[in-house]
């Protein structure tokens, strides 16, 4: 197990670690500007599917099953780049999205910040 870990850590292995639930974190940043557009969820499918098409897949977790950024939009996930964390339980994936990446049409889903606990609107 210790091999392992230092192979996880050090190594240039890919060993994704998974979490119970079979998932690990990714957040999504235009490739160019490197604004966060969005985090989901990646299971060994959705991990699998990104790096065979090149395009973003995600493991939905409210449907319970494998869900490609912008199947019904159009606005699907460019992956350019994915980046590992030091554990290998969370990724970054550097994309050029096709439109929004909001399913409400913002162009980030992070277009709101907190300010003395109320949600005020980020000035882009």
């Amino acid at each position: 197990m210790i091999k392992q870990s230092v192979d996880r850590e050090t190594g240039s292995r890919f060993l994704p670690k998974f979490d119970s639930n079979g998932l690990l974190s990714a957040v999504v940043l235009d490739a160019s500007s490197r604004v966060v557009l969005m985090v989901a969820f990646m299971d060994a499918e959705a991990l699998a599917a990104t790096q065979e098409t090149g395009i973003a897949h995600f493991h939905s977790r409210s449907r319970g099953k494998l869900w490609k950024k912008g199947e019904t939009s159009g606005n699907v996930l460019k992956v350019c780049d994915i980046l590992v964390d030091c554990d290998q339980d969370a990724l970054v994936l550097l994309c050029e999205p096709a439109g929004p990446a909001c399913h409400t049409g913002a162009t980030s889903c992070f277009y709101r910040k907190l300010e003395a606990g109320v949600l005020q609107p980020v000035n882009t």
